[in-house]
């Protein structure tokens, strides 16, 4: 058997799909430069970079700037990035794609002079076949025009340039078309799970072809689960086929919430004459998702409440090119505060975001629009809805149906068009019609904006989605639910306070909600104004430190024991019925309002209203060693509280659990004057790469090691050794320093230095000075690690 394993793979022929990272070696230039597509090019202030690249994000920040305080008021325009390259002689006879995960915006691509495709949506992955007009004996030249000149045109920063990844893939005429591989799972048991996988196949060849389809799958472990083939079709010239396979998993491993076990199906176009013509992959979880009309959201056989965030795609310092270990830190942070679901807003992420949750076992919400027809910006993508988002919603569920972790589609946020009935309905069921025939495995829903006021419950335009959403306003949905109580609910955007919890929480029907919003992010601060650069309505900060309002959702969700102090130094405000809260991304008073640290600026004595939020049964506070009391966790999860005298030294709560024993505490302490840096290193060893960063946090500290909470002292880092300074920031959304500088201020005594690694051994080293301050210095090694 193993001989005859070999000979098999063995004659897979040249033209079976191979991927080529294709990031490396590009040039760029800001501009709209005349002749830039060509292959001679144009003079320009061309300069290396490597993709993904974000180049708005280098600045400056400017009040004036066109994108206004929604996109951050960082700067837009055309830039043009080129790169040249050559294919080795055995390429010849192969066909060639290139795939790009995100151009912003308005994205055209021309291949030695030649144009070879353009998509206007900046967050839509393309492919597009470059065979015709390459060169196999000299170089070739490829060039991309993005152009974000058209302002204002987005609600919330939306960077600039080749921002995603970019590869090659060259395929033989036999080949997959697009993202035509569709993986399935049904009839699931303890036992086992029939898989079906369909491949779309095209054949570009002169003549009729004879092919049937192998699928093998291996387990989460990587060991072999099964293989079985389809039955032998005609595979017509000029023609795309479907071929599928039917294969049975015993004893399956299911993927669930925070479990994310993973199969991968791996694809063979097996040609009459043995020959493999195509090869694919696609990995995928065995689990079974459904919403119910009495109950909400169930998996694998249980109720479970979505307890979700929804967050914007920029990675803070980042912007919108994102390192993906960035995007595991801030995932693997909001798990930790109890979040099981995310839903991505508004549009398409980059499919290794998806990947991520896949292996997390987080759930998604998969957005793709925030606007139809009516704009919401004068230049975004309503003017060019209704001739490509047919387009752009087929590629987008093709490309993510595979994905375990989305269990839900939207359609659309807070969309504008509702007012107008027969328009709406008339793109929903548009809409609905692709993501069912391209996935019948999922619903479709909408974020709902202000359905009562349109009328949306009244004349059936809420009946036309699978399940029907509603941003804020809770009571509305569970009246509507009510009303017809056939229908599928489930809160697509709310707020972050106490009352929209506890109408999720005590309706069973509410299949769950997603707050708005998980992360500080870039932009949307056109409410605010200058100097606001970003919104600060996230549960943490752009640098993903917690908020108090996060350690308060953590209360409330987390399934691990949680207490945590602070101190309430304004009064708290119920904003769940204001109708000016709903859609506007603000920061709550719950947030703001709570400081978590011991360090008032007042007299001994004085009172200070201090505020427990658990999830323990019982809490106790210590001042400094002495009790204050024990109380109990309020049934209608309100934070527990305490008027204490003020005496500086320790402040200390403690959780108990039923049977007495302690089981969580947290503790705030007096700070002193500033004194020194503090460092701490979140990774030991650190690899090459976009997508590996390390993260070092920076406090400023008093003498006994105490953060100081209002400290703002100058800091610089220097990045020594075989690594170097990938950006630097400290959450504050007045901040108009670049990210990419090396000094910037403390924020609440606290920033974050992140460093990439430039080789492949070796130590970094990682100083932080300060004005007044003992440096603090920490080491990464350079070498494999575990992303």
């Amino acid at each position: 058997m193993a001989l005859i394993l070999a000979m098999v793979l063995g004659s897979a022929s040249a033209g079976a799909g191979e991927w080529r990272n294709f990031n490396a070696g590009w040039t760029f230039a800001k501009g709209d430069i005349a002749g830039a597509e060509s292959r001679e090019g144009a003079a320009a202030d061309w300069v290396q970079v490597d993709l993904p690249h974000d180049w708005a994000i280098a600045g400056p920040f400017d009040r004036h700037a066109p994108a206004t305080g929604s996109g951050g008021f960082l700067p837009t325009g055309v830039a043009w990035y080129r790169k040249s390259f050559t294919l080795p002689a055995e390429d010849r006879g192969k066909r060639v794609f290139i795939e790009l995960d995100g151009v912003m915006e308005r994205g055209g691509v021309w291949i030695n002079g030649r144009h070879v495709g353009h998509r206007p949506n900046g967050y839509s992955s393309v492919r597009y076949e470059i065979t015709d007009h390459l060169n196999f004996d000299r170089e070739n030249v490829i060039a991309v025009r993005a152009d974000t000149s058209h302002q204002p045109a987005s609600r919330w920063y939306a960077g600039g340039g080749i921002y995603r990844h970019v590869r090659l893939l060259l395929t033989g005429d036999v080949h997959v078309d697009g993202w035509g591989t569709r993986v399935s799972t049904s009839a699931i048991t303890e036992t086992s799970a029939d898989v079906g996988v369909e491949s779309a196949i095209i054949n570009r060849g002169k003549t009729d072809r004879q092919a049937h389809l192998r699928v093998t799958i291996t387990g989460p472990d990587g060991k072999h689960v099964s293989t079985s083939q389809g039955d032998t079709v005609t595979l017509p010239a000029g023609r795309a086929m479907k071929l599928s396979a039917q294969a049975r998993i015993t004893d399956p491993v299911r993927w669930d919430i925070g479990q994310g076990n993973l199969y991968k199906a791996q694809l063979q176009i097996i040609g009459d004459d043995g020959s493999i013509l195509e090869t694919d992959s696609a990995h995928f979880g065995v689990r079974e998702m459904v919403f119910k009309a009495d109950s909400g959201f169930w998996i694998n056989g249980r109720n479970v409440k979505l307890k979700g965030v929804a967050i914007h795609a920029d990675g803070g310092a980042f912007g919108m090119a994102v390192p993906l270990s960035f995007y595991e830190r801030r995932l693997r942070g909001m798990m930790a505060l109890g979040v099981n679901a995310i839903r991505t807003a508004h549009h398409p992420f980059g499919p290794e975001f998806l990947d991520l949750c896949d292996r997390l076992g987080l759930v998604v919400m998969n957005e793709a629009f925030d606007m139809w027809t009516v704009a919401k910006n004068p230049q975004d993508y309503h003017l060019f809805f209704t001739d490509w988002s047919s387009l752009d919603a087929r590629d987008f569920v093709k490309r993510d149906r595979n994905h375990p972790s989305v269990a839900i589609w939207s359609i659309g946020n807070e969309i504008h068009d509702t007012p107008y009935p027969v328009v709406a309905k008339s793109i929903i069921e548009r809409l609905k019609a692709i993501f069912h025939a391209e996935d019948p495995t999922r619903p479709v829903t909408m974020a709902l904006f202000r359905p009562n006021t349109t009328g949306d419950y009244k004349n059936g335009l809420a009946d036309l989605l699978d399940v029907v959403g509603q941003n804020y306003r809770e009571r509305e949905l569970i009246q509507a639910h009510q009303d017809k109580p056939s229908r599928l609910i489930i809160g697509t955007e709310n707020s972050k306070n106490r009352a929209s919890w506890l109408a999720v929480r005590d309706y069973a029907p509410y299949a769950g909600m997603f707050l708005w919003t998980g992360a500080d992010y870039l932009g949307e601060a056109d409410r605010a104004g200058w100097p606001f650069i970003s919104n600060p309505s996230g549960l943490v900060d752009r640098t993903d430190m917690v908020k108090p309002i996060g350690w308060e959702r953590a209360s409330w969700w987390s399934e691990t024991p949680v207490v945590r102090l602070g101190r309430r130094v304004t009064e708290q405000v119920d904003t769940s019925e204001l109708p000016t809260m709903v859609g506007v991304a603000m920061p709550q008073p719950k947030g703001p309002g709570v400081l978590e640290d011991w360090t008032p600026a007042q007299q001994t004595g004085q009172l200070e209203k201090v505020e427990v939020v658990a999830n323990t049964p019982t809490v106790e506070l210590f001042l400094n060693g002495s009790s204050l009391g024990r109380k109990p966790r309020n049934a209608d999860d309100s934070a527990i509280r305490f008027d204490v005298p003020f005496a500086p030294g320790s402040l200390r709560a403690v959780g108990y659990d039923t049977g007495g024993r302690k089981v969580a505490e947290h503790e705030l302490r007096t700070a002193g004057p500033a004194m020194s840096v503090k460092l701490v290193a979140e990774q030991s060893r650190l690899t090459p790469g976009f997508d590996h960063v390390g993260f070092i946090r920076v406090e400023v500290v008093d003498a006994k090691g105490i953060r100081v909470p209002d400290a703002a002292h100058a800091l610089s880092v220097t990045v020594d050794g075989p690594g170097v300074l990938a950006a630097f920031d400290n959450g504050s959304p007045t901040d108009h320093t670049p990210f990419s500088a090396a000094r910037r201020q403390a924020w609440n005594g606290r920033a974050l230095v992140m460093v990439r690694a430039s080789e492949t051994q070796g130590k970094i080293k990682v100083t932080v000075t300060g004005d007044g301050l003992k440096p603090a210095t920490a080491t990464i090694t350079a070498g494999p690690s575990s992303l």
